[in-house]
């Protein structure tokens, strides 16, 4: 078996639960609640979020060489490791700011802040000032200016604004949504908590709260449905013209894909690591709340996920636990920007900030 597929299968489930929404005009079967969710949701024209990811715990077990200092440090810092990031967003016109937040534990701790704007042809980042890493004083605090138009280019391509069309991209995660959760039987993934289970915080109310949960008895079952039933339907999906500018992807590699994906060699690939994955993967808990408010809208969402990675090949073990969190509020409501879009003495363009690091050799 692939010593990746049990780190593979694990970052698939996760990425299945972070794009769960739910929500309902009233309380509905579990499953039933998440497939409204695809269309609700898709009618936020503005809102507020707060998101935050912790790891709790971040163990590796491998045997002694020359990288386990190195590795032992990075460790330490990521223990305990918190990011955040606040942000606003409204549809039209398109534009968000956000603040990222990532504190470092241990013995080497840092923290440093990322603010940034988006708009539909630029982006705009904060240059933060990062311990042990030498930024020049002069474009700490300024702006870069992102200009896609001029990226685009660069690169050869034609700009295309619908490359960064939210509302496009929120219909495209709608259908990914409704393909996904139809391949899902609702008695072993889904299911209903009560509100005074759930551990909400205060300032959240909601009338339902939707669990997805993977446990180690469906893990095989879930990877087989992922792989075999909704991944071919997916890059269906991700083919159709409707998303061809903003997705930019040739539609030869996606056929050539979903080919590899259904030929006979994939399949007995999958069934023989399936096999096996109980060697590699050890799930103690991999659950995903939606907390529904009595308008429909997914107000507040939590992710837990605490497994063991082995691989005997090379006789390493990874653990890793970590949690997760998103709250809405605001939404639909006339956003408020505290950023703004940066301008004058307060922006400088990329080649201005190149120019900046290229005189690093000096500081």
């Amino acid at each position: 078996m692939n010593k990746k597929w049990g780190l593979s299968a694990a970052a698939m489930l996760l990425t299945a639960a972070l794009i769960l929404p739910a929500c309902g005009n009233k309380e509905q079967a579990p499953k039933e609640a998440l497939k409204s969710a695809a269309t609700k949701v898709s009618t936020m024209t503005s809102y507020e979020m707060k998101s935050k990811i912790v790891v709790n715990n971040l163990t590796i077990d491998a045997p002694t060489d020359e990288s386990s200092a190195m590795t032992t440090q990075v460790l330490s810092m990521l223990k305990n490791a918190e990011l955040s990031v606040d942000s606003v967003y409204q549809a039209d016109p398109m534009q968000t700011e956000a603040t990222l937040v990532l504190n470092l534990k241990g013995d080497m701790a840092m923290s440093f802040t990322v603010p940034m704007v988006i708009t539909k042809e630029k982006i705009y980042i904060k240059v933060p000032s990062i311990p042990f890493f030498p930024i020049p004083e002069t474009i700490v605090g300024k702006y870069v200016e992102i200009d896609l138009k001029e990226l685009a280019e660069q690169g050869g391509t034609e700009f295309t604004p619908n490359s960064l069309d939210t509302q496009k991209a929120q219909k495209l995660s709608n259908e990914v949504i409704s393909t996904l959760l139809a391949e899902y039987d609702e008695t072993k993934y889904f299911s209903e908590i009560k509100l005074k289970d759930a551990n909400l915080p205060e300032n959240v109310e909601a009338k339902q709260v939707i669990q997805f949960k993977v446990t180690n008895d469906n893990i095989k079952e879930a990877i087989t449905i992922m792989m075999n039933n909704a991944l071919p339907k997916i890059i269906d999906i991700l083919g159709k013209d409707e998303y061809k500018d903003m997705l930019k992807i040739d539609a030869a590699d996606l056929a050539k894909a979903k080919e590899e994906l259904q030929s006979g060699s994939a399949r007995t690939e999958l069934d023989k690591g399936l096999a096996d994955l109980g060697n590699y993967l050890t799930i103690n808990d991999f659950h995903f709340n939606t907390a529904i408010n009595k308008d429909s809208f997914p107000v507040y969402q939590d992710l837990l996920m605490d497994i063991k990675v082995n691989d005997p090949d090379t006789n390493t073990k990874v653990g890793l636990s970590l949690t997760g969190s998103s709250q809405y509020s605001k939404i639909n409501e006339k956003a408020e920007f505290k950023i703004g879009i940066p301008a004058g003495d307060a922006v400088i363009t990329m080649d201005e900030l190149q120019k900046q690091f290229g005189g690093l050799g000096t500081y």
